[in-house]
């Protein structure tokens, strides 16, 4: 259900989400927070580098009477980055709300490297946050501030089950760029916050067993099941007036999972 008029947490500001087309059958955060922030009053730029992806998302926006539009782009490019960037104040005249939510996958033990996958890693978790903040930061400035929001993980936080060094230390490294433009950015009333998503039952999990999936529930001290509406709620906060004066925080969305250490939880699990 869409928010009245007087919940509308986001009314007047415009907001960029990247990686906001729709990746399957379920929703993708990209795509979940896109549509959370036209439903309380955004209007939402929505990048991806599939064109039809981001229009599958626009059309849901369109159909709850939301406004949005689209532009393909790949931000591990710094010309799309500007490009972007400046569609957005073309479209709009200003920019308060970004969102870095690309990611790429990037598998293996540090043994296991090769150039290939650590650069497409880095690329899309870092390089795309980075160029975009880098064109975005001053175009919010002069519109007096803002919110940039950094989707990481909770493996940027702590080995996880998976082999992925690569991507782990890619989403590590968007922690560090974090707090790194809290601090250079905050005298431009620019606030950035990061998101650390856990275990979320979400497009990348098309190819897990039930059993696989079923021990990521357990593991999770709610031992419940998050998906991307749960990240996107946090976006929506982190986004709003309601945290004017959160800055430079990592914000994990784990069912509690980084509070507990494997042996905390271990009687859910057998």
């Amino acid at each position: 259900m869409s928010p009245g008029m007087a919940e509308r947490r986001l009314d007047g500001k415009v907001a960029l989400v990247t990686g906001a087309g729709a990746r399957g059958s379920l929703t993708g955060t990209g795509q979940a927070t896109a549509i959370l922030f036209a439903r309380h009053g955004a209007r939402v730029l929505l990048a991806d580098r599939d064109l039809g992806r981001a229009r599958a998302t626009e059309r849901q926006i369109a159909e709850e009477d939301g406004e949005a539009s689209v532009f393909e782009a790949d931000v591990t490019d710094e010309q799309a980055c500007l490009a972007l960037t400046e569609a957005c104040i073309e479209r709009h005249s200003r920019l308060d709300i970004v969102v870095n939510n690309v990611g790429a996958f990037g598998p293996g033990k540090v043994t296991d490297i090769e150039s290939e996958t650590w650069a497409r890693a880095l690329d899309g978790n870092l390089k795309s946050a980075a160029l975009v903040s880098k064109f975005a930061v001053p175009r919010m400035a002069a519109g007096g501030g803002g919110s940039i929001i950094h989707v990481s993980s909770i493996d940027g936080l702590r080995a996880g089950a998976s082999h992925n060094v690569p991507y782990s230390v890619a989403k590590g490294g968007l922690i560090t760029l974090t707090k790194a433009m809290a601090v250079h950015h905050g005298r431009d009333n620019i606030r950035v916050n990061c998101i650390a998503p856990g275990h979320l039952h979400a497009p990348f999990v098309a190819s897990m067993t039930e059993e696989q999936l079923e021990l990521r529930r357990k593991a999770g001290p709610l031992g419940t099941v998050g998906d991307a509406w749960d990240v996107a709620w946090a976006a929506v906060f982190l986004a709003s007036d309601e945290a004017r004066w959160i800055s430079g925080v990592i914000l994990p969305i784990d069912a509690g999972l980084l509070a507990a250490t494997p042996l905390a939880v271990i009687e859910h699990l057998t």
